[in-house]
Formats: structure tokens, sequence, C-alpha cells
């Protein structure tokens, strides 16, 4: 009797080929001669292919002065175009396309190309701008800003005091606060059909614009804008080798970091002070170099996985130094820094039953830092000690590990609990070592009909070696102080999570988090601090067309400091509470005008406040912080045709930040001269166009 073979008759014989191979009836034994395989044809399977997608074109107008609602609108210009596009093209013979850009043309966007042969070679080409915006009216009176060599007019008077300075607010001139990153990469991979792939992918990014920074002459300082002209190539290569059940490969990634401008240079507005200094050099990002070669492997089997990596690395800078002008030589051009490191990571995960799993890792890194030492001569801004004092090499050594379980209980209900360790040593800081114990368990019920839940907790504790004030890191300081990153610590933290469905078109998500960290030991630094968080979110599908949404966050955290104005025991206290407040809520509705038309609206209001009360006999407020923030999007989407598709946006945002940091005049301190008023209020107003076209 011949047996026809198709997917059902496959199926049974893989299902029992372990018995009936035995037997003599494995598949290599089946009767095929007279199987007509140009009839099997799975008429579900059909691959399309051609080109599909859309792309699309958008012209935006922006209202607002304040450079800051870039940030909102993705563009500074008062009118802004763009480039959206999500392209597709499949060929009959494996090659294939894709391109995808967001906001291309405005000062953030992005595109990707992809390109290639299904499982013989891609070559990826990306594009990305990412600008951020601080302020567009900073006052200085310093010329050539954006270039290293910051001047004063050349009749410039100086004066003991910012106030005196007579020429001050006549020379002041507005200059942007802004940082602009354009990111370029080339990618290619190549896919042999045996074991073999190698990939090599190369990033260039460019990032200008200006920040702040300040010099000082003797206790007189001055903020200056510093210009940023940085370039960072980063080039990451491999070759990959995979087996049925194990995969390894071995990788290089590297990058190499230059700084267009190596100092700042810049004129004093104040009378010369000790020295007979008019002129001063700040030492800008020096260049610099990292390179890392690492070892990869995975071993699975249908009960255990392994998993491991080795990495060694090396980071350089060789800069040569920046004099200051006190007429002291260097003891070197440069200080030529190294700094190597030493990483391995294990992980195995197993199966103990179907319902047992068992999971351990342990991650080692070490950082060594082998910059020569050199003896430097000290200045003060008294006087020229003539004492000298070696540069401190910090090194860093890590050791984490991990070992967690789940066990699935029964059905829908599941449990996870687990042990973390980490020690870190570290040398020339006040304390040599330090151990954080974590242990942690989860509960997770999803066995009720429309509920899913979780409950996690979680403790830990910080130690370590005794505290010790070294003259490298606790130069007049107070021998009591702790910092918060190295002292004891108590850590309490619990979660939860609620997801309910009490109706097919209605979803309710809920969670909060509490944390509690107590550093038990510390009389001189951070003391206590609390941290609370809820979210809540709403989504309501009303019906079939219209959907409406909302959420909610909040989050508090409390924190209590000591300190000390005599480096003796605590003299002052101070209670720092910072809250967040974040809602937001949606409404679209869907097919109206025969379904051609879509209307929309989404709000956001975010409000974060901070104040600060310290306590010294008598309780003072040390000044309050907030930022309030509205944002509205309004949006209507029209479908002209069955190809193009019209929509139009509105965009507004409100800003209004109080901060005293950025609440000072150009002379406001006697002995500063800032950069003026930086706080913002305003509401920016945009309108964005948009066609799109079905390919």
């Amino acid at each position: 009797m011949n047996t026809k073979l198709n997917l059902i008759t496959l199926a049974l014989l893989t299902s029992t080929s372990f018995s009936l191979m035995a037997d003599g009836y494995g598949l290599a034994n089946a009767k095929t001669d007279n199987i007509k395989y140009d009839a099997w044809k799975c008429k579900g399977c059909v691959i399309a292919t051609g080109t599909t997608g859309t792309v699309g074109v958008g012209i935006g107008y922006n209202s607002e002065d304040d450079v800051q609602s870039a940030n909102a609108f993705h563009s500074s210009n008062q009118t802004a175009g763009k480039v959206d596009a999500d392209i597709r093209y499949r060929g009959s013979d494996g090659y294939q396309a894709n391109v995808a850009a967001n906001n291309l043309g405005m000062d953030n966007g992005r595109m990707e190309i992809d390109v290639g042969k299904l499982g013989l070679y891609r070559i990826n080409l990306g594009y990305r701008s990412i600008a951020t915006y601080q302020s567009n009216n900073a006052l200085s009176p310093y010329q050539n800003i954006g270039s290293d060599n910051l001047t004063l007019a050349s009749n410039w008077i100086t004066a003991g005091a910012s106030s005196d300075m007579p020429m001050l607010y006549s020379s002041l001139n507005p200059f942007e606060l802004s940082l602009k990153r354009e990111r370029a990469g080339l990618g290619f991979e190549y896919q042999t059909e045996s074991m073999f792939t190698t990939y090599v992918n190369f990033q260039r990014e460019e990032k200008t614009g200006t920040k702040i920074t300040s010099g000082s002459f003797f206790t007189q300082s001055m903020m200056l804008p510093e210009p940023v002209d940085y370039t960072t190539d980063i080039l990451n290569a491999g070759i990959k080798l995979r087996g049925d059940n194990w995969f390894t490969s071995i990788n290089y990634n590297g990058s190499v970091f230059s700084n267009n401008n190596q100092q700042l240079g810049f004129d004093s507005a104040f009378n010369p002070t000790f020295g007979a200094q008019n002129r001063g050099y700040i030492a800008l990002d020096p260049d610099n170099e990292a390179h890392t070669i690492s070892l990869l492997g995975q071993y699975n089997d249908s009960i255990t996985s392994l998993s491991g990596r080795l990495l060694l690395g090396q980071m350089t800078q060789d800069q040569q130094l920046t004099q200051l002008g006190y007429s002291y030589s260097l003891p070197a051009d440069s200080i030529d820094a190294k700094v190597d490191i030493t990483g391995m990571t294990l992980k195995a995960v197993t199966k103990l039953s179907r319902a047992w799993r068992l999971t351990g890792s342990y991650d080692y890194n070490d950082r060594e830092n082998n910059t020569q030492i050199e003896q430097w001569t000290q200045i003060s801004i008294s006087d020229v000690t003539g004492k000298v004092r070696d540069n401190t090499p910090y090194d860093l050594t890590t050791h984490r590990a991990k070992l967690s379980t789940d066990y699935r209980i029964s059905h829908g209900i599941k449990l996870d609990a687990g042990y973390d360790f980490r020690r870190d040593e570290r040398s020339n800081q006040g304390r040599e070592t330090t151990d954080d114990n974590n242990v942690w368990a989860r509960l997770r019920l999803n066995n009720f009909d429309m509920w899913d839940m979780w409950l996690k907790g979680s403790f830990s504790k910080r130690d370590g070696s005794e505290y010790k004030a070294s003259e490298s890191s606790s130069a007049e300081q107070n021998p009591l102080l702790r910092r918060y990153y190295l002292a004891d610590r108590d850590r309490t933290q619990i979660e939860a999570r609620v997801n309910h469905s009490p109706m097919d078109n209605l979803n309710v998500d809920f969670g909060v988090r509490y944390a509690l960290d107590d550093y038990t030991n510390t009389q001189i630094g951070l003391t206590e601090s609390k941290d609370t968080n809820y979210d809540i979110n709403i989504n309501y599908m009303i019906n079939d067309d219209i959907n409406a949404s909302t959420f909610y966050n909040h989050q508090i955290i409390t924190s209590a400091q000591s300190g000390s104005a005599n480096l003796n025991i605590a003299t002052w206290q101070a209670e720092i509470e910072d809250t967040v407040d974040v809602v937001g809520a949606g409404l679209s509705y869907n097919n109206l005008m025969d379904s051609r038309l879509r209307l929309g609206v989404d709000y956001t209001y975010s409000d974060s406040d901070s104040t600060t009360q310290v306590r010294q006999g008598i309780s003072g407020d040390y000044g309050d912080y907030f930022a309030k923030v509205h944002n509205i999007n309004v949006y209507a989407q029209y479908q002209a045709t069955e190809k193009v598709a019209l929509r139009i946006d509105y965009k507004m945002e409100k800003y209004l930040d109080n901060d005293d940091a950025n609440d000072i005049e150009p002379d406001t301190i006697w002995n500063v001269m800032s950069f003026g008023n930086l706080q913002h209020d305003y509401t920016a107003h945009m309108i964005m166009l948009n066609v799109s076209y079905k390919l």
C-alpha cells in the first residue's frame, strides 16, 4: 500500500519517530516514489513582493521666541519642514529594503535605511539629529562667543565688584545656550549558509553648541560660555559562529573622542588681584580613546542554558596640559592617563522541573588606573605654597553575584525569590570595601478572571571596611562626614501592581512603590531618604469609534541631612522634599464622514516642586524650586483619497519655572558676573500640516 505524505502525516510521524525507528518505520523507510511534490502548495503562505508603505511631508509654524519650546516642538526655527517615511521592498529572490524616517529635517529627527538579501548580507545606513535647548536669553559682555578665546572690549574698565563695572550693562549681548548632535552610521553584516557571520559598524557623532562654565581669579568669578565642538568615532566589529544549540562571537569596540578646543582663554572683568593676573585659562574636555575586545559564548539544551563573556579594554588620554600662567613649571607636558579594564560574566539557567527554574550569575569588573604618578606644585587663591602633591590613581573592582528561583505553585500563581550580592573594592578613598546584600521575593497572581497582580518586597544592607578620612579623599573635611555611596545603609522596598479589566472595553492598571533608606551610622551627611511613587492608567473603548484614556503619576522623595559648621558634631539639619505630579488624558474619535475623518486630543500636565528647610537654631526656607508644564495636541486626519491623507496638528506648551540659581542679574552678587535671569515663562503655539501618500 502506498502512503501519501502530507502535513498531517509528517506531524504524526515526527511525534512517533522515536518508537517507530526501532521497528524500521523511520522516515528514511517511507515510500515516497509516487509523491507529487509540485502539488504541495501553502495557499496561506504567499509572500508579498514589491514596494509598500507610506511617505509624507510636513511643514510647521512656531510662534514662540523662547528657544526652550523647541524641546517639545522638535524645531528651533519659526518655520520647519519634515519628512516621514515607512517604506518596505520585498523581492521574489530574497532581496529586501526598508526605509524609515521620522521628523527628518527637524532638530530632532532620524532616518534609517536597511538593504540586503535574506540570509546572506545586510547593509544599514542611519542618521539622527538630537538637540537640547536651555535658553536664548543668556547675557554676557564677552566677545568671540563660540570660540576658545573670550575677550572683553578693548576699553573695558575693571572694578572690584560687579556692581561697580561702568560698562557691564552696555556691553551685554544675548546668546544661545544649546547643544546639537548629529549622528551618522554605516553598518555591514555578512552571513554564510554555514555557521559563520561577520559584521562591522561605524558611527560618527558631532556635537556642537555652547554650555555654561565659570572662571575665577582669587575670590572673584565669572560665568563663561564654553564652546562645544566634539567629534566621537565609534567602531564595532566582530565574528559570530553558531551551531544547533550554541553561539559564540569575538567582538571589538573602539571609540575615539576629540575636542576641537583644548582650552578656553578669557579676560578678567575684575581688578587684577594676586599675581596681577588679568587673563585666565581653563582646560576643556580632553581627547581620549577607549578600546575593548570581548569574547561571548552561549550554550543551550532542553534543560540548561549557559552563557559567558570575557572582556579586556583600555582607556587612554594624552592631551597636552594647560599652563595657568603662575610661572611654575609642570612636571610633565601631559598626564599620559591610562586605565585598564578587565571584565567577566557567567550566567546559568536550568529547569529543575516543569514548574521550577533556577538562575545564577557572577559578574566581575576591574578598573585599574595605571596613570603615571607625578608631583604637582599646589597653588591656592592666597599664595603659592610650594608644597607638592601627587595625582591620585583611583582603582575600582566590582564583584556581583545573583541567585534566583521561580516556582509555579499552580496555574496562575508564581513565586520568585532571590539573593543579590555586590562588593566594591576601592583604592585611595574613605572606605576600601563596601558590601551590598539584598534579598527579595515576588508573588504573582493571574488565575483570577480579569485580574493580574503581583507583590514584591526586598531588603538590602550595605556595610564594609572601617571608614577612614584619608588625605587624598577627605582633605579639609569633617572626619565624621560620610559619603552617601560609601556609608552604611539599610534599604527596605515594597512594590505592587494590579491590572484589572472589569469589561472587555475597559482596562485599569495601578502600581505603587515605597522605599526607605536609613543611613544608620552617619552623623554628618545624608541620614535618611524616603521615596513614594504610585501611578494609575485607565483605557476605555467607549464604542468601536471612540477611545478615551487617562493616567496619573505621583512621586515624592524626602531626604534628611545633617551638617556641621565647625568640623565637629552636627550643628544644622536640612529636610528636602521633591514632588513630581504628572497627569494626562487622551480622546480619539474615528470613522467620521464615511470613515474618512479622525479627530483626537492629547493633554499632559506636569508639576515638579522642591523645597528645602534648614534648621540651625531657627528654621529657614532655603528657597523653592518649581516647574509647571501644560502640553496640548489637537489633531485631525482626513483620508482625501485611497492613497492621500491630510493631517493637521495644533500644539501648545505653557511653561513656567522658578529657580533661585537662575534668577540672578549680572551684578546681583558683588564678586560674581552672571548670565542674567535664565528662568522661563512662556506660552508657545505650533501648527503642523502633513500630507502622506500610500504606496
